[in-house]
């Protein structure tokens, strides 16, 4: 991902980020937030009575998280057009990591239920921890003059 300023025609020449940083990561929480509304969908719907209870809850839990760190990723998209700060790039990364390693190791392991799957979800809430740190600096380091 290459960090150079370009003249936005729209803000008065002033420097942007290029195009892959705010919208990539708008598009990716848009993308996202679809999936989640249709695994929730899928989940509420379908999947009761197919799956046993706690494999179900599991599959509910991996939606709910993949939802929140959707959102997540607009709030990525808004501090990297805001600011130019790479935390927040590596921030909306370790969300997208962070969910397909969380919410997917959850939605596998309801499908198949193969429960060794439920290994992979703390790297995922890794990810998501690490994201939200990475988007806390952003904003700090902004504060402070430092990228």
């Amino acid at each position: 991902m290459t960090w150079r300023a370009r003249s936005g025609a729209r803000s008065g020449g002033s420097p942007t980020l290029p195009v892959t940083s705010e919208r990539t990561f708008l598009v990716a929480g848009s993308l996202l937030a679809l999936v989640g509304v249709a695994a929730g969908a899928f989940g509420a719907h379908w999947l009761e009575g197919y799956v046993e209870p706690d494999l179900l809850s599991s599959f509910e839990t991996g939606s709910r998280y993949q939802m929140y760190h959707a959102l997540a990723l607009f709030a990525v998209a808004w501090v990297a057009s805001r600011w130019r700060q790479r935390a927040a790039a590596w921030a909306g990364w370790a969300f997208v990591v962070g969910t397909v390693l969380f919410s997917g190791s959850l939605y596998l392991m309801a499908l198949t239920g193969q429960r060794w799957l439920g290994a992979v979800t703390p790297l995922g809430g890794v990810g998501f921890l690490s994201g939200w740190a990475l988007l806390a600096w952003a904003a700090w380091s902004f504060h402070c003059g430092k990228d």
